[in-house]
Formats: structure tokens, C-alpha cells, sequence
């Protein structure tokens, strides 16, 4: 009798847990949080009530996630009879708790989320092993290039790439549907792909009050302003990892970051009081026609027509060239999911780690706001489909422990670009920096390279006595 009523208790508890989760799962909320609180609570309590199974244990530091990976948990649990433990940790020496969980061997991750750019450090300390794709998922079938190379170290896939982040161009397209009428064009005439398009419909846009700018973003973070230079800046080749490849110093670059400086005399934002939320917020309150803005502007933008704050609608396309001649190409992070090295379950790990980023990413937008990296996964939601090109096009976050402070640099000297500095002098700098970092001695330009003039830079598709006028 003793042993049928812990029988039934375990089953009841089960199925209690199991009928939260699953709704959390499909439909987010606290379902999950409401049955155990923050904290390690749920890894303590599960191995009690359930029955003897195999048991990986998850990291993560999203705390969005949490709802979802206890979902998707208990989903998995009931296909393959494995259970997974998702805990959430703090993301301050995150890969240094996973190493040191993992020498002492106590409550170690079998896998964890990590950002694409300390995969190196994650591989090289045997954190990140190699995955075993058995099936023949993480291939260009499945995934973008831009995935799969994220998550690739000297030749070897490292992670399964899960979702990510990148900035697109956002625009207003009841704005746009008005100008189209008065000027006599179609809408889609007026959606630009350079930056000169914008200069050019600025010129002859007759804004309505609402409208403070025409074209603003957060000129002080370097993730919505690389793209000016980024296609022509080499950090570690396509992958991130190769020292052999860095190229920073050159005149398409000087090219790119002398424009971007240039459109201060166009769009005035002072860079240090510039702040992307109120930048998405005056995009939200109808003050912009275009900005540039992160996948986190799709649920912001949904939340303010459910409160009825914006009546207008909108469209998200990768961003934009400066020029005819001049490309560009922005940033992206790519989180995915690391198999530990110093795990005994190696093929159950990559197991369920084949079937979050392959069988859980289509729910993952809808309880998290995150967009997955699998290609045919990508969310029906208005503006999806913008960051999901310009994501497949990006410049992922480079690996290597070396340049590690290539970032800040970088966003410094943009800073220092937008104030008017010398952008050749910067660059110099930086490739220098750079290289004597990498390669452990000092290292000098060779050759000085001329800033272009007003003249040269004159944006070619402007009218002549816009050009004039600027000069």
C-alpha cells in the first residue's frame, strides 16, 4: 500500500509538471516559475519524484529562456524518455563557472548556451567539443552560412547554432505609402538599399509634423554602425578564427567610416547622448521614417499596436550600401548550444541539442522573442524575414581570445569618427593595435592612407545643387 501511494504521488506530480511545462512550452508565461520559484530549486526536486532515467543538465543565462527550455524539456522527456534539467546561472565568468564545475565534476553542464565569439576560449579549454551531427542536421540545407560558420573553429563544428541577433533597416511604410503618392512613384521605389537613397528622399520628403527625422540610430553602439566599414574589415576570415587574416587598414574601409562620418552633417545626433531605446521609441511614437534597429523592435512594435500607440505600419530589410560602389555588411551574435568536453553523455547531449535547435526553434520566437538560425523556422511574423536576410549576409562576431578588445576599439573609434577626427589616423591605430596583438610584436602600416575629400565623397545619386549645397 506504501509503495502504490509514492507510485501515485510521483504520477501526479509528474503529470502536474509535465501539463505546466508543455503549456509554458507553447504558450510562454510562469507556469514553470509558479511550480518552483528562481533558483536551483527544480534540480533538487526532480530526481526525487521521477523515475531513474538519463539526465543531462543544461546552462543557460537568458532568463528569457526559462519558460521555454522547461518546456521544451519536458517535450523532449516524453518523446525520449531523457530527461533535461535547464539551470538557469548567473552571466558574470559564466565559461570560467562552466570550467570550474566541470574540473570538480559537480553539477557540471553536459551543455550550455554560449555566444559565437568565446568559442575559442570555450574549444581550446575543452568545454566545447566537437559535435556529433549523426544525422546530418547542421548543414547549409538547415542553416545559413553565417550559422554554420559562427559555430565553426578551425574546421571543426563546435556548437549547434541555436538563434541570434543583428541589426536591419526599419522603416515606416505608412510614411513611405504617402510620400509614393505625392511624388508620383510606386512605395516600393522609395524603400532604399543605399544610404544615398535616404539623403535622396530626404531632399525631397515633405514630412508631416509628426516627424522629427528622417533617418536616426544609436550612433554610439558599434553593433548598428559597423556595417558602414564591415565589408571591407577582415578579422579572422570568414570564420573569426584564422590570425592570418586580419585586414583592418585599407582604403575601403577609410572609404566607408569617412562616409559614415560625413552623415553628421546630415542627420545631427549628439553620439554622447545617443541611446537605441529611445531611438526605437521615437520609431514607436511615428518621429522617424528610418532607423536601424535590432529583432528586439518586431515585439516592441506588436506590444504598441496592441496598445493601440502605433498606427502605422512598418517594414524591416537588410541594411542599406552607402553608395553604387561603396558595400556594406553588418554584425551578428549567434548563441548556440555547446556540448562539454568533460561530459560522459556526449551522444545524448548533441542528441537533444540536434533536436532544440532542429525540432524546438519554431517555437522559440513565440516564448522568447528570439529568432532561430534554422532556415525554415523563421517566424511569420511582420519584419522576420528582413532580419533573416540581413542575418545570412552578416559579419559574425570574430572567436579569437586575441582580439577580444577589437570591439571596444572599434566602437571607440567610430565615437571619435562621428566627432569629426581623422578616420585614416584611427584605423592606423587600430590595425596596428590589432596586429601586435595577434601576432606578439610590434607592427607598423606600411604605407599612409589619404582620407578621401569632400569631393570625391560627394554622394553620386543626390542632385547636383544638393551636392552643391552641402558643400
Amino acid at each position: 500500500m506504501r509503495g502504490k501511494g509514492k507510485f501515485a504521488v510521483v504520477f501526479a506530480v509528474a503529470a502536474l509538471l509535465g501539463a505546466a511545462a508543455f503549456s509554458a512550452f507553447h504558450h510562454g508565461g510562469g507556469a514553470w516559475e509558479r511550480l518552483f520559484g528562481q533558483g536551483g530549486e527544480l534540480e533538487e526536486v526532480l530526481p526525487d519524484l521521477l523515475p531513474s532515467r538519463p539526465t543531462l543538465t543544461l546552462w543557460y543565462t537568458d532568463e528569457a529562456l526559462e519558460d521555454y527550455l522547461a518546456g521544451a524539456a519536458v517535450h523532449y522527456m516524453e518523446e525520449n524518455d531523457v530527461r533535461v534539467l535547464p539551470v538557469l546561472v548567473s552571466g558574470l565568468d559564466y565559461l570560467e563557472a562552466v570550467n570550474e564545475a566541470s574540473l570538480k565534476q559537480e553539477n557540471m553542464p553536459d551543455l550550455y548556451l554560449v555566444t559565437n565569439d568565446i568559442l575559442e576560449r570555450a574549444h581550446l579549454a575543452g568545454l566545447a567539443d566537437e559535435i556529433r551531427d549523426t544525422k546530418g542536421f547542421a548543414t547549409s540545407e538547415s542553416f545559413s552560412q553565417t550559422a554554420l560558420r559562427a559555430v565553426t573553429y578551425r574546421g571543426k563544428r563546435v556548437a549547434w547554432p541555436f538563434y541570434y541577433e543583428t541589426s536591419a533597416l526599419v522603416y515606416n511604410s505608412t510614411y513611405l505609402e504617402q510620400a509614393a503618392m505625392e511624388l508620383g512613384v510606386k512605395e516600393s521605389d522609395l524603400i532604399p538599399e543605399t544610404i544615398d537613397d535616404i539623403l535622396s528622399f530626404a531632399d525631397v520628403y515633405n514630412a508631416p509634423e509628426t516627424v522629427d527625422a528622417v533617418f536616426r540610430w544609436d550612433v554610439s553602439d558599434i553593433f548598428y554602425n559597423y556595417f558602414f566599414a564591415g565589408n571591407y574589415i577582415n578579422v579572422g576570415g570568414p570564420c573569426g578564427d584564422d590570425p592570418g587574416q586580419i585586414d583592418i587598414y585599407n582604403a575601403e574601409a577609410v572609404r566607408g567610416l569617412k562616409a559614415y562620418q560625413d552623415l553628421n552633417q546630415f542627420f545631427s545626433i549628439d553620439a554622447k547622448s545617443s541611446s537605441y531605446d529611445a531611438v526605437v521609441q521615437d520609431f514607436l511614437d511615428g518621429r522617424l521614417v528610418f532607423t536601424v534597429a535590432t529583432s528586439d523592435i518586431l515585439a516592441r512594435i506588436a506590444d504598441a499596436r496592441a496598445e493601440g500607440s502605433f498606427p502605422y505600419g512598418y517594414g524591416v530589410v537588410p541594411l542599406p550600401d552607402i553608395d553604387g560602389t561603396l558595400a556594406t555588411r553588418g554584425l551578428s551574435v549567434t548563441d548556440a548550444l555547446a556540448v562539454n568536453g568533460y561530459s560522459e553523455k556526449k551522444d545524448l547531449a548533441n542528441a537533444f541539442a540536434a533536436w532544440l535547435v532542429c525540432g524546438g526553434a519554431g517555437d522559440i520566437y513565440a516564448g522568447t522573442g528570439r529568432l532561430p538560425a534554422l532556415l525554415d523556422a523563421v517566424p511569420d511574423v511582420p519584419g522576420a524575414e528582413g532580419f533573416a536576410a540581413e542575418y545570412a549576409d552578416s559579419i559574425s562576431m570574430p572567436k579569437m581570445m586575441r582580439t577580444a578588445n577589437f570591439w571596444v576599439s572599434m566602437e571607440i573609434a567610430y565615437m571619435k569618427a562621428w566627432e569629426g577626427e581623422n578616420v585614416s589616423d584611427m584605423l592606423k591605430d587600430l590595425s596596428e593595435q590589432i596586429m601586435e596583438q595577434v601576432t606578439g610584436v610590434e607592427y607598423t602600416e606600411e604605407a599612409y592612407i589619404e582620407v578621401p575629400t569632400e569631393e570625391q565623397e560627394a554622394y553620386p545619386d543626390l542632385p547636383e545643387e544638393t551636392q552643391a549645397a552641402e558643400e
